[in-house]
């Protein structure tokens, strides 16, 4: 299962805080999924097979900091544990054009990510955190919900990349591949 998180809405599809949405349309447009439209447990969904693999990509609609709901619940419905749980996220603690891949590990700070680690009662998820920068002296919610930046964008067409490479080669080979590259440079 892979999940992008994000906020429902036309205002929000290009934010920083959506980089999360973003990543997983381009990771279905690449796998060929058309559209991501199905509706299930506060989420939409699209499960295909690709090289062998079924994949479901989700979007939770519970709004970011509400993100767990809906992750846990198609979890379950589909049977997954959380060690098959890619989440792909904005930071703001990573340079915009940067992603970083982890096995697990705390929130870091990141509501959506806070949540999902609640309702699932495990930080056993691999994460594919995509790089927004840090505002210099604007406010954290005005600076993640406004539009993203082409260094972060790039990071956005990166990080399907990593998720693909984390579920056919495995987490530690993921994080040596993507882990400290700048997609913005080699724009």
């Amino acid at each position: 299962m892979i999940v992008g998180l994000g906020n429902p809405g036309r205002n929000y599809e290009t934010t920083r805080h959506n980089a999360g949405f973003l990543a997983v349309d381009i990771l279905a447009e690449k796998v060929g999924i058309d559209r991501i439209n199905k509706s299930k447990h506060k989420a939409l969904y699209a499960a295909h097979a690709y090289n062998g693999k079924n994949l479901l990509l989700v979007k939770p609609q519970t709004f970011m900091n509400l993100s767990g709901e809906a992750v846990r619940d198609m979890a379950a419905s589909y049977h997954v544990r959380p060690e098959n749980i890619i989440v792909m996220y904005d930071d703001i603690n990573i340079h915009s054009g940067r992603i970083r891949v982890k096995r697990s590990g705390s929130d870091g700070g990141h509501n959506g990510i806070k949540n999902i680690l609640y309702h699932l009662q495990s930080d056993a998820f691999p994460r594919v955190k995509i790089g927004v920068g840090r505002p210099s002296n604007e406010d954290m919610k005005d600076y993640v919900l406004d539009q993203l930046d082409s260094d972060a964008y790039q990071g956005v067409k990166a990080a399907p990349e990593a998720a693909l490479e984390i579920i056919f080669r495995g987490v530690d080979t993921a994080m040596q591949s993507f882990n400290g590259k700048d997609f913005a440079a080699e724009e």
